[in-house]
């Protein structure tokens, strides 16, 4: 029914593991679907320079609420978003005429129960943050305010600079270089 959260898919699989299981390579999936006018609407989110932050809302949805009305009134995104796009189911789950007076004027808004199958979306608010140019899930979760989504975020984003640091200190022991090594420290160059 119109309005009601309800499971798609267990919260126990991550969906960066649904999506490596459906893609076989692990890239996200780009979305498809159609714009509340029922338009056909495909984002695509493989390839692209920017991360993206898919929001997956309802129109009836008590909490979702806040963040629509966040979207409208022109919230910032966090800096390690680039562009917000919110999916709500299909229109055979979701009223068009529901969705237009909440819908922001400067975000994409997407209808796909298809999208919310793929990124396996358990419960409404949920957030999905995409790395376009790797064309990996960097973090995902639910959230009742937008503050709760920003700790998300961040917490996202250090994990990733964790990640990255692991994999600088892994590919220098591979070439044979420890912490300290005093090729890390090259002497000044005193004149």
């Amino acid at each position: 029914p119109e309005g009601v959260s309800r499971p798609i898919a267990s919260p126990a699989r991550p969906a960066r593991d649904r999506v490596i299981e459906s893609t076989g390579d692990g890239s996200v999936h780009d979305l498809a679907g159609t714009n509340p006018d029922g338009g056909a609407l495909t984002i695509v989110l493989r390839g692209r320079p920017e991360r993206t932050l898919i929001a997956f809302l309802t129109s009836g949805c008590n909490t979702c609420q806040g963040f629509w009305d966040a979207f409208r009134s022109g919230t910032d995104l966090p800096r390690s978003v680039d562009r917000l796009v919110v999916v709500t189911r299909s229109l055979d789950e979701e009223s068009p005429a529901a969705l237009r007076p909440l819908m922001p004027s400067d975000h994409q808004v997407m209808m796909s129960t298809e999208a919310w199958v793929d990124y396996g979306v358990p419960v409404s608010p949920y957030f999905v943050l995409v790395d376009g140019p790797s064309g990996t899930i960097d973090g995902e979760g639910a959230a009742s305010t937008w503050p709760q989504v920003a700790s998300l975020l961040n917490q996202a984003e250090a994990d990733a600079e964790l990640r990255t640091e692991q994999r600088i200190d892994a590919d220098l022991r591979a070439a044979g270089i420890e912490p300290n090594d005093p090729r890390l420290y090259p002497e000044e160059d005193v004149r």
